[in-house]
């Protein structure tokens, strides 16, 4: 059986035969062997094609192709006088048949075809140059179209992982001119900042599914696509266990087994010294190829480009899936495990005298170290461990109307020490901290629903229902080193030194006790209604939320709080097609967070409030010129925030207010070069601060601007091979609320080469990127009010083989 692989092209096609008669695109393919001829139609048509190759055989020749022509038409006329047909099935794959006794034949004068045919017929199809899709999974509402959503989104493809050699969620994430990504608090967690707010990595969700991914690092082995949801979002997938992504959120979309075999395998290399294997196995089983396997297996270890930092991943994950007329089961296994030696953690600022140290800081952050210079301590090491599982079934109770279920768990087990530099002077004087923090996770999660569409005279209405919840224990303990008895050191030294002595344990380091549980409920409903033959589509939805969350002191097992609360969030959204290629579009959606507790320093100390409610309001236009598109939008993001009066008590009375504009370009606009980039421009605001003496500054960790530019261009000539680059560059921040201290802009550079050809009749991909090409030495994010530091120049490659 020969396999012509799917790539990217201009129209979206995913339903079969009628829909690929309705759409062209432009091909120009010489006369040559029928063989040769079939892969130029599928690469420049974007086709999947399946045919065995003994059918070909016999045919020397065929026509040429130029011209605009539906898909359908332009196979014809490539296939007559072969005694070949083809039927299209319903994933819109195309195979070639032995052509019936009697059939018409049609003489070939010049023409061209053009169409596009979804990878995944679960899937919105991908766009033109492959990059992004047309459009991704937004929770309660499902997969929609770019342009019939009154929201901002982008979805990456499996395509953009392999050209940038993505490891972690973060490598895809670069390519994203509105996310930027820290280390967590004290660990290696990656963080992003969206629309100028955190996103946990634990508040990532896993096919629709909140709590299921691994902690802290989400890798990339397994993936299919990373959906990035922009703007307020508890109406779209509920309230996250974590309680972060007030300003975005992300969905994981996991490998399937396709109909056409996977096997691969990749060997990749990164300096200084870390090398690493990916086995991808995919195949499709049984009458129609109903029963579907995708396994991913990988390992990698070595040293990194940061001097000392060593690390070991593992990874199996193992998908299952059933797709019968009605009926669709799903199902995903996954283990991940992670160390890490050494590893270059985040850094504090002390920028107060107390009886321990003299800050000499002075309202100046200390300039980045070397690039490759490690402040770690050899004693500081950090083990992340996940066992996770999926289910999900979907059945189409009518031609109109779907059922669906999604359940699932995991398992975290998270242990390290960690070395904390806490910098008090401009010459990198630091005292080091240490701190033992084992805790072990359990998240049950579960999501149910119905979707359908109906008529109310001339007004479509696309109906969603849905039920979601998700229940988490966390079991901790820890031991920190205090103030007075961290050790004295050097940002810009790093020599060993040793272990700081630390405090009574609070907790059983060696078998942790119940310190909290989440347990968040929320039912939802929402009706799209179409109008002028849904050129005008208006979203209406509510989702009621039960947040519920209990804590105890890890050192004495007493119950510290005891919070349950409910709340109603609204969304309105608008989308009006102006054109075919215009839409314009407006919505009102909210956050929605765990209410605080005042602190012990206020004279309501434990008192608990409200769920903090972030309000978000946002207008903007999609554009979508075939090969080309793009998103402009405005937003308004406004967050309430806790503060102590001047009377010493505790409320919700302060706010961060975001205000920004983001602009966002993709596609393919001439044949050979992909473009994806996007600047976001983001100006904000605190208000109601203590005494009113931040009223007015910036937030911390949120750049005023963000800029990307990406490239992939087709080497003319040179059938294969494609150079690529992407350009970062992110303006200043504040790493303090009184605006006293701030970190500059700074700009990033990787450059990168891909070269596919064939060995022995076996697909081979080479691949190289360089990361921070110039070897820049920069604070990449003040996210949290601690600085992360960027990764120093990075030469990755890799060789990917189909077997």
């Amino acid at each position: 059986m020969r396999s012509i692989p799917f790539l990217p092209s201009l129209i979206a096609l995913s339903l079969g035969f009628a829909t690929i008669q309705a759409q062209a695109v432009e091909l120009d393919i010489p006369a040559q062997a029928l063989d040769s001829a079939l892969t130029d139609f599928a690469e420049q048509a974007g086709v999947r094609l399946l045919y065995d190759a003994s059918l070909t055989r016999e045919v020397a020749t065929s026509v040429a192709l130029k011209g605009d022509y539906p898909v359908d038409e332009g196979l014809q006329r490539l296939l007559r006088g072969s005694g070949l047909s083809f039927k299209v099935g319903a994933d819109g794959t195309v195979t070639l048949v032995p052509a019936a006794q009697g059939a018409d034949v049609l003489e070939l004068d010049a023409a061209t075809v053009s169409a596009q045919l979804a990878a995944r017929a679960d899937l919105p199809s991908t766009y033109a140059g492959g990059q992004v899709a047309r459009g991704g999974n937004l929770g309660l509402l499902g997969n929609q179209d770019m342009q019939d959503t009154p929201f901002a989104f982008v979805s990456y493809t499996s395509e953009l992982i392999e050209t940038r050699q993505a490891q972690t969620l973060a490598d895809v994430l670069a390519s994203d001119s509105g996310v930027r990504q820290s280390y967590g608090f004290g660990n290696f967690s990656q963080v992003f900042v969206v629309r100028g707010f955190q996103l946990y990595s634990d508040d990532i969700a896993f096919n629709g599914l909140y709590g299921i991914l691994p902690r802290q690092i989400i890798s990339t082995e397994s993936v299919e696509r990373v959906e990035v949801f922009k703007g307020a979002n508890a109406f779209i997938n509920g309230v996250a266990p974590g309680g972060s992504g007030v300003g975005g959120a992300i969905n994981v979309v996991s490998k399937r087994a396709e109909d056409t075999p996977t096997r691969r395998f990749t060997l990749d290399y990164a300096n200084a010294s870390r090398v690493g294997g990916h086995l991808d196995l995919g195949r499709r089983f049984g009458e129609d190829k109903r029963f579907g396997v995708r396994l991913n297996l990988a390992q990698r270890e070595g040293e990194s480009g940061i001097d000392h930092e060593q690390s070991r991943f593992s990874l199996a994950t193992l998908g299952l899936d059933y797709r019968g007329e009605r009926l669709r089961l799903a199902a995903d296994l996954g283990y991940q495990k992670q160390r890490v030696n050494q590893g270059r953690s985040v850094v504090y600022l002390t920028t107060t005298s107390n009886s321990s140290v003299t800050s000499t800081l002075n309202g100046k952050v200390p300039s980045a170290p070397d690039s490759r210079h490690n402040y770690a301590q050899p004693w500081s090491w950090s083990q992340l461990e996940d066992s996770y599982a999926m289910f999900s079934a979907e059945y189409d109770l009518s031609p109109s109307w779907t059922a669906y279920l999604i359940g699932g768990g995991k398992y975290t087990r998270e242990n390290g020490v960690y070395a904390s530099n806490y910098v008090y002077g401009t010459d990198g004087a630091a005292r080091i901290g240490r701190l033992y923090s084992p805790l072990d996770q359990e998240t049950l999660s579960l999501a149910t629903g119905l979707r359908g569409e109906l008529l109310s005279g001339p007004v479509s209405h696309r109906i969603n229902l849905a039920a979601n919840g998700i229940w988490q224990e966390k079991r901790n303990a820890f031991e920190s080193t205090s103030a007075s008895n961290r050790v004295r050191g050097n940002l810009y030294d790093g020599s060993p030194l040793a272990v700081p002595p630390a405090n009574a344990p609070s907790g059983d380091l060696h078998d942790p006790d119940t310190t909290a549980k989440v347990q968040n409920r929320s039912l939802a409903l929402s009706d799209t209604l179409g109008f002028v033959d849904d050129r005008v589509l208006l979203t209406l939805g509510l989702r009621r939320q039960s947040i519920g969350a209990d804590a105890w002191s890890a050192a004495t097992g007493a119950r510290t709080s005891n919070y349950q609360d409910s709340i109603t969030t609204p969304a309105y959204g608008l989308v009006f097609k102006a054109t075919d290629y215009l839409s314009l579009y407006a919505n009102r959606v909210e956050s929605l967070q765990q209410g605080p507790t005042a602190p012990s320093a206020a004279n309501n100390r434990g008192q608990m409030f409200a769920p903090y409610r972030s309000r978000q309001t946002e207008a903007g236009a999609k554009l979508d010129w075939g090969r080309f598109g793009g998103n402009l939008s405005v937003f308004r993001i406004e967050q309430p925030q806790g503060v102590i009066d001047g009377n010493g008590n505790y409320g919700v009375d302060a706010e961060q207010r975001n205000r920004g504009v983001e602009l966002s370009l993709f596609g393919e606009p001439v044949r050979g070069l992909r473009l994806l980039g996007g600047v976001t421009w983001t100006e904000t605001e605190l208000r109601g601060t203590a005494g009113g003496d931040n009223d007015g500054n910036q937030a911390v960790g949120v750049p005023e601007f963000q800029f990307n530019v990406g490239a992939d261009w087709d080497v003319p000539g040179v059938p294969g091979l494609s150079f690529n680059g992407l350009l970062l560059r992110t303006g200043g921040q504040y790493v303090d609320a009184a605006n006293n201290y701030s970190i500059p802009a700074w700009t990033r550079v990787d450059l990168g080469a891909r070269y596919k050809t064939r060995l022995d009749d076996r697909a081979l991909t080479l691949n190289a990127v360089v990361e921070n090409v110039a070897d820049e030495n920069y604070w990449a994010s003040a996210n949290g009010g601690y600085l992360t530091q960027g990764a120093p120049r990075t030469f990755k490659v890799s060789a990917t083989v189909d077997f």
